[in-house]
């Protein structure tokens, strides 16, 4: 059982992690003209604009919750006055709502995506599994959210699962940390980290190359023509 929390909580994440930065590296030297969403708008629209509105509503805020719940301590938010109770609140009500969101975005998209025949056509396999792993992954952290958590109310993976969380970053690795962490929270975090390895050989590697030059970009750009005609 020890071995297979090492492998689990310790090898497995880091293995991921290490796949997530070299992969990016890799594909960015050798792949830049492939380095794109790859959008289908132009096949159909009106789904692909819903889905990936409801998606990017919802996921924006719910990136932001993990990176609280994960990344602040539970002493730092209660020296900031947020107590147990605001804070299950906030994870559960306002998280809840914008998972729900994201969850139908997910819903919307990966339908589109399988019942559309043309888009199914030009779907890679990278793109099935990034559509299937995502709902997976969303489906499970409603599951843990507002299931797991009514079930067990006990349970606070701030003091688990976060403290994991962050031992992995300084280095410090305590798989045990985990022994007592729900199996739908587990599965959740494992998927998580899953796609971070696939992540960077799928169309996920656009999230990076968000154009914001041109917020301050002119509207019409001119330029020299030094053919001399």
């Amino acid at each position: 059982m020890n071995m297979i929390n090492q492998l689990l909580w310790v090898i497995f994440p880091y293995i991921c992690l290490a796949v997530f930065v070299v992969g990016h590296f890799f594909r960015y030297k050798t792949d830049q003209f492939n380095w794109t969403a790859k959008s289908s708008e132009f096949i159909e629209k009106k789904q692909l604009m819903i889905g990936s509105l409801l998606f990017h509503i919802g996921v924006i805020p719910v990136i932001f919750g993990h990176i609280s719940g994960l990344g602040i301590p539970k002493s730092w938010m209660a020296a900031l006055g947020v107590n147990d109770h605001l804070y299950h609140i906030g994870a559960v009500y306002i998280g809840g709502f914008f998972g729900f969101v994201t969850l139908a975005g997910m819903i919307v998209l990966t339908a589109r995506r399988f019942t559309k025949s043309t888009v199914r056509k030009l779907s890679s396999t990278s793109d099935v599994i990034v559509n299937i792993l995502l709902l997976f992954i969303v489906f499970m952290g409603m599951y843990a959210t507002l299931v797991t958590n009514a079930v067990q109310p006990d349970f606070d993976y701030r003091t688990s699962i976060s403290l994991w969380f962050r031992h992995l970053f300084i280095l410090q690795p305590d798989a045990t940390l985990m022994s007592n962490v729900p199996l739908s929270f587990k599965i959740h975090v494992l998927a998580g980290f899953l796609i971070l390895a696939f992540w960077p050989f799928t169309r996920l590697v656009h999230v990076w190359s968000v154009p914001l030059n041109y917020v301050g970009r002119s509207y019409i750009l001119y330029r020299k023509n030094h053919s001399g005609s």
